[in-house]
């Protein structure tokens, strides 16, 4: 092994976007929480808790909470779903993601609660009674038969989120099932308007879920919407060239108007359609691996989906393309010191790769580690980064000593990772570290740089994960 030699403590950069991105955090956090109260304060005004004395209005009163509640948090999840600037900025993907899956899932049960607790309490606790009071509400009721459209489709985007079953679907159709989850919340609304009095027995009430409602639906028609159809008009953004990295890897090279106002950052991503193919309309999402120069934007994809598989056969130079972004936190705003480490495996590198070229640091400042098993992606591109900038490089060639192991046999030796990690980079704990790669290898490497002393906020993550 060769040890990359210890150093002062890293300098702070300027923290403005740090605090900036912290106060947007707390912000969302408190606003969420305090919706969520004052709902809440509105159900128990409304006699919630005097109404839990009897069996059936008891049952009925906790339903009108679970709705109430479920309804935040849905139109919580559209916010987080819409990109949101602000937001995709403050959080990352990684994190988005995670929250997202929260939120989901508990607005998912509670809105299941909801339809249970409220259907018996209008069958007076008799669950025998249950199947027909639930047709009749269905049927009888303004904006039932809506409802239930809705819970559907919800339910068909919550089934396929679930892990097992998503491991057995193609990224471009859970990408497209999962947008019925927008069919599912505009659905719900006239329901709660027609027939929820907790909407609309006071001008307060109206107010907040209109305001609700209304910005919900503007961030998605303006950030995934509006924008992008303006970015894609003012760029017109064709493939230049598709060039071949590696068995199964390709990089394409994008041209376009303009690109200098893209405003993307090295190591970001971008939701990519290429017209003219089959499936063209499902999005997916590819990093950028160099980093922007105004005339170039590139991208570099492993074959994986059918998506993905079929670039190296069907696109060719002039093929247009649509954009949403740029996203992600896998980037320059996301830094707090001097020096970094850079932690990639496979495609994962591509972000490293323009991360390396893109990043300011001084000579000696920054490191890349680069995990590979036979093809040493971008290896010429980065000896030339390294040899220009001073930039160091560690590679970690071929297979894993184990299934618990994110280094390789041949480098690490009979070290542990986290001596191998510590004796390569001793000052890790000081850096910030940008890791890229599959899900599981970036778990292993994650839990090494938490024992090696990495503080949680210098850990800047991207997996590929969905």
């Amino acid at each position: 092994m060769t040890a990359i030699a210890a150093s002062p403590r890293a300098h702070p950069v300027p923290a403005t976007r740090a605090r900036w991105d912290a106060a947007v955090r707390s912000t969302a956090g408190l606003t969420l929480w305090a919706a969520l109260l004052l709902v809440t304060y509105w159900w128990v005004a409304d006699g919630g808790i005097a109404d839990l004395g009897a069996v059936a209005s008891g049952l009925m009163s906790v339903g009108r909470l679970t709705g109430l509640v479920a309804a935040v948090l849905l139109l919580a999840q559209v916010l987080l779903m819409a990109r949101v600037p602000a937001l995709e900025a403050a959080y990352g993907q990684d994190r988005l993601a995670h929250l997202h899956r929260l939120v989901g899932f508990t607005s998912f049960n509670l809105m299941l609660a909801h339809v249970a607790l409220i259907t018996w309490g209008y069958a007076a606790g008799d669950l025998g009674a249950v199947p027909g009071t639930f047709w009749d509400l269905t049927v009888d009721y303004p904006g039932m038969l809506l409802a239930l459209a809705g819970t559907l489709c919800l339910v068909l985007v919550v089934v396929t989120s679930i892990r097992a079953a998503r491991s057995r679907l193609r990224y471009e159709s859970w990408h497209l099932l999962h947008l019925y989850a927008y069919l599912g919340v505009g659905l719900a609304l006239p329901h709660q308007l027609w027939t929820g009095e907790q909407f609309t027995s006071s001008t307060a009430r109206t107010v907040f879920w209109w305001t609700l409602w209304g910005a919900a639906a503007a961030a998605v028609l303006v950030w995934r919407v509006g924008l992008p159809a303006a970015y894609n008009l003012r760029h017109r953004l064709r493939v230049y060239t598709v060039t071949q990295e590696a068995p199964g890897i390709v990089s394409v090279y994008v041209t376009g108007r303009r690109l200098d106002r893209l405003a993307a950052q090295p190591g970001q991503f971008f939701l990519w359609r290429f017209l003219g193919r089959p499936g063209w309309t499902r999005a997916n999402p590819y990093s950028l691996s160099a980093a922007p120069d105004g005339r170039y934007l590139r991208i570099t994809v492993q074959a994986a989906g059918d998506g993905s598989a079929s670039l190296a056969t069907t696109l060719r130079p002039g093929t247009r393309v649509l954009v949403e972004g740029p996203y992600g936190r896998l980037s320059p705003r996301a830094r707090t010191g001097r020096k970094v480490a850079l932690i990639g495996a496979g495609v994962g590198m591509a972000p490293i790769r323009a991360l390396a070229e893109g990043l300011p640091y001084a000579a000696g400042d920054a490191v890349v580690v680069h995990r590979y098993r036979d093809h040493r992606l971008f290896g010429a591109e980065l000896d030339l980064i390294a040899r220009d900038r001073g930039l160091r490089l560690l590679d970690l060639p071929g297979r894993r000593r184990s299934p618990g192991s994110w280094t390789g046999g041949a480098t690490a030796g009979t070290a542990s990772d986290l001596d191998a990690l510590r004796f390569w980079i001793p000052d890790i704990a000081e850096r910030d570290v940008y890791l890229c790669g599959p899900a599981p290898w970036a778990d292993l490497v994650r839990a090494d740089l938490q024992l090696a002393g990495l503080p949680p906020e210098r850990l800047h993550l991207e997996t590929f994960g969905w």
